[in-house]
């Protein structure tokens, strides 16, 4: 079969533009260093289209090209990069948003952070009957989706900007959070296993614990990718939050011992119980939630 044809054919090389590129990040994230003949192997497609791939990876801060190669970013600057995230797990992020969404009710003031997640929720909202709502946020994506919102009360929080994140941290941003208190918090962070989260950036964190002091009920929302891993540093206990939403993709025995700590809400992806559904939840455990 010839190359063209490869990239015709059911194969890997059928993939989308982003989708390829995610699967070469994730392929050069794993392996270290790659070639660029095996990446295109791959995927199925032609060298010269793995070198475009790779050209606008490195231009995100994702990759590092050398000659004939390419190397992974470390991981606290490739999981960071909001490009990247953006790209990543968009269908698990959607219906976590859309499980999520039925934790806000009419009038709520919601604080909503930085993750690719939250601004996934903040697409939807208002949801039909939640109007009005006063939403809080530090990410500047979430902001431009409510300038034009007439029946959203929007407040952002400032702090030193951010071109990884796109959004406002340092001590500025963690004063504004601390000075307010708010019905709903909901995050997402990089890393959790069976009893605590974490990211591996220090200011991040500092921000989010922030946050969730500042609200009556917390939120955590994950993709399963982020699930059974650790990060640098601490973030909180998975027993603070009041509610956990994940996608389908979670492993079991893991799931179970989530729901011994917090009340924890599955979203699912496919078609059982239509888009966004939710099952299984579960409020036991020791902190009374």
């Amino acid at each position: 079969m010839t190359r063209t044809e490869a990239e015709k054919g059911p194969g890997p090389g059928a993939r989308s533009q982003e989708s390829r590129r995610q699967f070469i990040a994730e392929r050069v994230l794993e392996h270290g260093t790659v070639t660029v003949t095996w990446l295109a192997a791959k995927t199925g497609v032609s060298v010269m289209t793995v070198h475009r791939d790779l050209d606008e990876l490195a231009r995100r801060g994702v990759l590092r090209r050398f000659r004939g190669g390419v190397s992974a970013q470390p991981s606290s600057v490739f999981e960071s990069n909001l490009d990247y995230r953006l790209g990543v797990h968009v269908a698990e992020k959607e219906a976590i948003a859309r499980a999520a969404a039925a934790l806000i009710e009419p009038g709520m003031s919601v604080m909503l952070d930085d993750s690719t997640t939250a601004l996934a929720l903040a697409r939807l909202l208002p949801e039909p009957g939640t109007a009005p709502l006063t939403v809080l946020t530090n990410a500047r994506r979430v902001i431009d989706v409510f300038t034009e919102r007439e029946d959203v009360r929007l407040i952002g929080l400032g702090g030193e900007y951010s071109r990884t994140h796109d959004s406002f941290l340092g001590m500025p941003c963690v004063e504004a959070v601390e000075a307010l208190s708010v019905d709903l918090v909901l995050v997402s962070t990089s890393a959790m296993n069976a009893r605590m989260t974490f990211h591996q950036e220090q200011d991040v964190v500092l921000v989010k614990r922030a946050m969730l002091r500042s609200g009556t009920r917390t939120a955590l929302l994950m993709d399963h990718s982020k699930l059974a891993r650790t990060a640098l540093h601490r973030l909180c206990p998975v027993a603070d939050f009041d509610h956990v939403v994940l996608d389908a993709g979670v492993e079991p025995r893991l799931l179970a011992e989530l729901r011994e700590q917090t009340d924890v809400r599955v979203a699912e992806t496919g078609s059982a119980g239509g888009p966004g559904s939710t099952r299984g939840t579960s409020s036991t455990g020791s902190a009374g939630k």
